[in-house]
């Protein structure tokens, strides 16, 4: 439960990315998110449902 006021967005909401940080790992690249969102480097995520959001980062034009 989000204890922020005002409250951090759901996980399943489309604004889900503007949940506050609570933990990164550089290592991995990876930042946990209070509404229990993964949120990798390059922009994909897993949801708390186990739900699974490609990333969606331009394509480098060069490859």
């Amino acid at each position: 439960m989000c204890p922020h006021q005002p409250r951090c967005p759901d996980a399943e909401a489309s604004d889900r990315e503007a949940a506050r940080s609570v933990h990164r790992d550089d290592r991995v690249g990876v930042v946990e998110l209070c509404n229990g969102v993964l949120l990798w480097d390059d922009t994909g995520e897993l949801l708390p449902s186990g739900r699974i959001i490609p990333p969606r980062r331009p394509m480098d034009s060069a490859a």
